[in-house]
């Protein structure tokens, strides 16, 4: 049995889950709605505020969606109650970020700042404080939204391991390397 799976969801208060006849759960809370397909052969049970995922056979196939699709519901339950937050830093003299509706503007230390507009669903602040590098906050309910959000900023001038300039993680942890020493 898979261990993920078997464990159920239980439903914050606020939180409505509605599957449909062709399997589409929606999931309603005080933040928002979400909505995904989910396997016809995965069996959802709603009862006493809690979600349960089944599996209906031990084939290989079944026990593989079993923890995910167990995962992607727990997500969802999670996104429309408290909702999920990344934060980014940029690490580098000159770089900045400015929030201009939905549009992020950063300057990376290339020739040309980099426009970047947000999905409706993403909403972010840039954070400047004088003496600290810019910090970028993104939120939204949907959690794989916002790991492709943050991953593509993250790509536009990735950590170099050397004097570990560009855009990281809060809190993440770089493997410095060793430059050149002097020869006499």
């Amino acid at each position: 049995m898979s261990r993920i799976g078997k464990l159920p969801i239980s439903l914050p208060t606020g939180v409505e889950v509605e599957v449909s006849k062709d399997n589409t759960v929606t999931v309603k809370g005080p933040k928002g709605t979400l909505t995904t397909p989910v396997d016809r052969d995965i069996i959802l049970t709603n009862a006493d505020g809690q979600l349960v995922v089944e599996r209906p056979t031990e084939q290989k196939r079944h026990k593989a969606m079993h923890g995910l699709y167990r995962s992607l519901l727990n997500n969802m339950v999670v996104g429309v109650s408290n909702g999920y937050e990344n934060k980014l830093e940029l690490v580098g003299v000159g770089y900045k970020a400015v929030m201009a509706g939905t549009t992020l503007e950063l300057s990376l230390g290339f020739s040309h700042n980099i426009f970047l507009a947000l999905p409706k669903e993403v909403t972010a602040t840039a954070l400047t404080e004088k003496g600290k590098n810019p910090i970028v906050t993104l939120n939204s309910i949907d959690k794989q939204l916002l790991g492709q959000v943050a991953a593509k900023i993250r790509s536009l001038r990735k950590v170099e391991p050397y004097k570990g300039k560009g855009v990281r993680f809060v809190g993440e942890q770089i493997r410095r390397k060793a430059g050149k020493t002097a020869s006499k």
